[in-house]
């Protein structure tokens, strides 16, 4: 069964975490939650979800895709070097890396954005900017093997772009 890695830490987004989580899984899909260490984080409603593999044991040669969440979560997955570390050789195998809302921010502290599109949260526009990205305002945006969002309302979009990257009709 492919793996797909979920990226986690404390007030991640409810919706932009668990509709990939669950829907990844109906659609045959391992996913592996991955956080900066094996425990249960809470979203910013306090709903828990437990990283069943810590960033330092993160291989890229083990997944097909790696899914990165929004809300505040993304702020601090940027301070942890193993999870930017992952999320840097996910892009350097050309492997699917999917971020929607504040996700971008880890992006940029993994430099993978120079030169390519995006879209975002309207607020950390300027910052992928100055990173080097060509932000749009658009539900989805694919350049290549990233595939970015908005916000929750953009889920349905997103999420059928991630399983048609994966091969899943």
């Amino acid at each position: 069964m492919p793996k797909v890695a979920l990226l986690i830490e404390d007030m991640y987004q409810e919706v932009e975490a668990l509709v990939p989580y669950y829907r990844l899984q109906e659609a045959g899909f391992q996913v592996d939650v991955i956080g900066p260490e094996v425990k249960t984080y809470k979203s910013k409603l306090g709903y828990p979800l437990k990283a069943t593999v810590a960033a330092k044991d993160a291989r890229a040669d083990d997944y097909v895709a790696v899914v990165i969440p929004g809300g505040y979560a993304p702020d601090r997955m940027r301070r942890n070097t193993d999870l930017v570390r992952f999320v840097r050789e996910m892009n350097d195998q050309g492997k699917l890396i999917a971020a929607i809302c504040h996700a971008g921010w880890v992006l940029v502290e993994a430099d993978i954005v120079r030169g390519r599109r995006c879209t975002s949260f309207f607020s950390i526009r300027k910052d992928l900017e100055n990173a080097g990205a060509q932000w749009e305002d658009s539900p989805v945006v694919v350049d290549g093997n990233l595939v970015t969002a908005r916000v929750p309302d953009d889920l349905p979009m997103y999420m059928a772009m991630i399983l048609d990257k994966l091969g899943v009709s």
